[in-house]
């Protein structure tokens, strides 16, 4: 595996999250492998992450507040070796959009469970709680993957 590109609706606070987590975990272990983040949506094309994700993001060390929201498109499935959706929803709008094998994030980690969006908890809480889960996901999918 040499790349990998994390996806979720909007793109500016789980998939932000994901692409911090395991370009730091990348860097940290002298990984050679390419990573990226989009939305299945485009809503927020252009945007930074939430306010939120960056906060948490910072509190762990990792700044994500330089990445800037896109949409995923036909190209990125022949790309990037891993496309790893988020939650059921981002799964099933990427096979719509042609994507034949996508991953699911809480496969690695969480038995298969959606990463929540943090927006459905109350206040900042719900970022804390996805930030635990996206990290163990991403740190277990790149031992399994590399």
């Amino acid at each position: 595996m040499k790349s990998i590109i994390f996806v979720c609706l909007g793109n500016i606070c789980r998939s932000p999250i994901a692409q911090g987590i395991a370009q730091k975990y990348i860097k940290d272990n002298q990984l050679d492998i390419k990573v990226d983040s989009a939305g299945t949506g485009s809503w927020h094309i252009g945007e930074s992450p939430c306010e939120h994700s960056i906060s948490i993001a910072k509190e762990n060390g990792i700044d994500i507040s330089r990445q800037i929201a896109r949409q995923v498109n036909l190209e990125d499935f022949q790309t990037y070796d891993l496309v790893v959706g988020l939650d059921e929803r981002n799964m099933q709008d990427l096979e719509k959009l042609g994507c034949k094998d996508a991953i699911k994030l809480g496969s690695f980690g969480f038995d298969g469970q959606d990463v929540p969006d943090p927006f459905f908890f109350e206040g900042f809480e719900g970022f804390d709680k996805v930030y635990s889960m996206i990290e163990k996901c991403v740190i277990e999918l790149i031992k399994q993957k590399s």
